[in-house]
């Protein structure tokens, strides 16, 4: 049973990027993004190209990762200025159509590009290395180390919220944009801010997963259901509650897969719902200071 918890616990560092992205922009934007997971995916096959041109070596793999991140930065800058930002206002309809769109867009686009066959980011054995805690018992050195971006992310952003004045500006504009613009802030360029930076959490959950396992085109809304499901559990707009949300739905999970393989993502909805029905506001609603 520990061991199932602390694969659960790990499994949770994964989905917490996968969630990260979604909690920062609906916290923001009140924007429920349902290309989260074909986004994902897309910045995984991103990587993926790139070290095919520039080779499998460490270096080469860190390097198109880096590379990747100030691109998905711009990419979601201009996504959300020329795109996203004609859809918000108090009908979230339009938000989910045009995500909708965007989903098929990306899926289509992967398979006439990298064809359906899976692919991986090559870690150099990276994927297969362990640490051994007990006689039997060992833990993943790449999990842990998605595990700590995990943490480290969820707190930075945290952080950024809560001590400083593009924090502020976020929670202005989230609470009342026509008071905020009122006040002096431009809220397109906030919002155009706040998805640039979703978009570099997304493209390192991206990287992360591609390095984890084989993806491919289809998987896109697998992971916007995970992604969904830690939002929802954790209160939708808090980050520690994503994190605590993510964590829940990994060790749902693995407790499902210990009781039977094929009861695992079974077990992670059970609890989704379960949450809906008890406590539809989620476990932590509100991102506090």
């Amino acid at each position: 049973m520990l061991e199932t918890l602390v694969q659960g616990v790990l499994l949770g560092g994964l989905y917490t990027l996968f969630a990260l992205g979604q909690s920062l922009m609906f916290g923001v934007m009140r924007l429920t993004n349902t290309a989260q997971g074909d986004f994902i995916i897309l910045g995984a096959f991103a990587v993926v190209a790139g070290v095919s041109v520039l080779g499998n070596a460490p270096w080469a793999v860190a390097l198109v990762a880096l590379a990747v991140l100030p691109v998905a930065f711009g990419f979601g800058w201009l996504l959300q200025r020329h795109v996203l930002n004609g859809t918000l206002g108090k009908d979230p309809l339009p938000s989910l159509v045009v995500t909708f769109g965007l989903s098929i867009v990306i899926q289509n686009l992967l398979l006439e590009t990298f064809s359906a066959d899976p692919r991986a980011i090559e870690t150099g054995g990276l994927a297969t290395r362990g640490i051994a805690l007990g006689e039997g018992f060992s833990v993943g050195v790449l999990p842990l180390v998605v595990l700590a971006i995990a943490l480290a992310a969820t707190g930075a952003l945290q952080w950024l919220f809560a001590r400083t004045a593009l924090g502020r500006s976020f929670r202005a504009v989230s609470d009342d944009r026509e008071i905020a613009e009122l006040m002096g802030l431009d809220a397109k360029k906030v919002y155009a801010f706040a998805t640039a930076l979703a978009f570099v959490l997304i493209a390192v959950a991206g990287t992360l997963q591609g390095m984890r396992t084989t993806v491919s085109p289809s998987d896109g809304p697998l992971l916007l259901l995970f992604a969904f499901e830690a939002v929802i559990i954790g209160g939708m707009g808090s980050f520690w509650g994503t994190l605590a949300g993510a964590m829940i739905l990994g060790i749902a999970q693995q407790v499902g897969f210990r009781l039977d393989p094929g009861w695992g993502i079974w077990f992670g909805h059970i609890v989704f719902l379960a949450v809906l029905v008890f406590r539809p506001q989620g476990l932590f609603p509100k991102t506090r200071g």
